[in-house]
């Protein structure tokens, strides 16, 4: 044992103290291979014994606590004691407790929904660990109506209950916001700033003080409002239009896009120091197609959903509910609003269905609706916009209409299949027949050369 004074003009000054014995620790050479530490916490000042805890837990003092009693008054004998470790994990009962709370949120996270992709509920795992430890920024990406900015509310009421926010949540459509009035909109404006301000205007980041902030298609926005963002979330600061004034807004920041933000860099349309500041946290939804095991589940939320809505409860017979899945989980249905097009669907059939109960003539005229919906969409959008996100536009100009609506069919197949191979039979399904020795792979994999692609870009997207 070796003695190690450490003066103290007060030691009940909680600074004074902490930083006396984190200098201890700093300067300390621990030798944990060869020694045990015990921090013995009993005795001195109850500043002095949270400074320990503290050092202790962060590991800064490398050992365990030491708790120490005397033995009750007036019985002989001796003391008792007791030893802390503060590795959670040893402790059987409170990893079970840890679990069930991560799986709670994991579970609040995902609306209740017993999703059934794997790649899904890894997602979520990861964005509930990163939403009850960091406060910095998170961007979500993912097509039109796969759940951003549901996902996003969710996220905020996670935090909410676990004390993390005080304020509230506040969204916005970046798309909606153009002109002289998207400054105004975001940061608010001083009287007089403009004609037409008789009164001065808050703003939407001063709304979100305290909370956080949604901004949905953040890609949508000005590029100078993306400089008074970027300088608002590094400083919490930002000057209203018209005031000389600055303004603090302590918010927290999810960001939700359907675009390739990396390209819209590289073409000049978003700051490439904005999106390096809000992807730390990155995560993509993936599309409802991608994830046809979880429709049969949100199938069932939908109709609750309705339920609650309307308060009018609605079931499906088994016939009906297996035939409307067979179409729904079949690449036939393109599923192209996503989960949009799902609540759609499921609001038309309750709303038609007679007594309270889906039938298969319900399903029948809901799947033709379908069909012909997406049959009557407009094939060179949907085929530029799938495009879009793999090639750049330059690329799509060499490309005529007819070879442009091509690659975006074989690409959609692509995405729905987990192999090169299982894309290339579903491709190829007829000519295959007649081949002896069928490479669909291979004959996929020259296509997309053609367009300097390669599965590795495809899936990826």
């Amino acid at each position: 044992m070796q003695l190690h004074a450490l003066a103290l003009k007060d030691p009940w000054d909680f600074e004074e103290v902490f930083a006396g014995l984190y200098g201890f620790a700093l300067s300390s050479r621990f030798r944990t291979d060869e020694e045990d530490y015990l921090i013995h916490i009993t005795t001195g000042t109850h500043v002095q014994q949270i400074c320990l805890f503290l050092l202790a837990e962060s590991r800064h003092l490398p050992g365990r606590l030491l708790q120490t009693s005397p033995p009750p008054r007036e019985e002989p004998g001796e003391g008792t004691y007791r030893i802390i470790d503060l590795d959670l994990s040893k402790y059987d009962a409170l990893a079970t407790r840890f679990a069930q709370e991560q799986q709670e949120g994991l579970t609040f996270l995902k609306s209740g929904i017993e999703t059934r992709n794997e790649a899904f509920n890894a997602l979520i795992e990861r964005i509930e660990r990163v939403a009850i430890v960091s406060t910095a920024p998170m961007l979500i990406t993912g097509p039109t109506g796969a759940g951003k900015s549901q996902l996003a509310k969710r996220v905020y009421e996670l935090k909410r209950r676990r004390e993390q926010v005080r304020g509230e949540f506040v969204e916005v459509n970046c798309a909606t916001l153009r002109g002289d009035q998207a400054m105004s909109a975001l940061f608010g404006h001083a009287k007089g700033a403009f004609t037409g301000a008789t009164t001065a205007r808050a703003g939407l980041l001063m709304a979100a003080d305290g909370g956080m902030l949604f901004l949905d298609e953040i890609g949508e926005l000005g590029i100078d409002e993306q400089a008074m963002l970027l300088r608002a979330i590094e400083e919490k600061r930002f000057l209203p239009v018209g005031s000389d004034k600055e303004t603090a807004s302590d918010f927290q920041l999810i960001a939700g896009t359907n675009r390739d933000l990396a390209a819209d860099v590289k073409a000049g349309r978003f700051r490439e120091d904005l999106l390096a500041r809000i992807n730390l946290w990155t995560f993509c939804l993936p599309g409802l197609a991608q994830r046809r095991e979880d429709i049969e589940p949100n199938l069932q939320y939908e109709l609750d959903r309705f339920a609650s809505k309307t308060g009018r409860k609605v079931t499906m017979n088994k016939e009906a509910r297996d035939q409307f899945l067979k179409f729904a989980e079949s690449t036939s249905a393109r599923w192209t609003a996503n989960f949009r097009d799902l609540n759609a669907a499921v609001t038309r059939m309750a709303t038609l269905s007679h007594g309270g109960r889906i039938t298969v003539e319900n399903v029948r005229h809901e799947i033709a609706r379908l069909n012909e919906h997406w049959s009557c969409s407009r094939p060179g959008d949907n085929s530029l916009a799938l495009l879009t996100e793999i090639l750049s536009a330059d690329r799509i100009a060499t490309l005529d209409s007819f070879d442009q609506a091509q690659l975006a069919t074989v690409l959609d197949v692509c995405r729905q299949s987990k192999s090169l191979s299982e894309a290339g039979r579903k491709l190829f399904s007829v000519s295959r027949l007649s081949k002896a020795q069928p490479n669909d792979a291979d004959r996929l994999r020259k296509y997309l050369a053609r367009f300097d692609l390669s599965w590795v870009d495809v899936s990826r997207a």
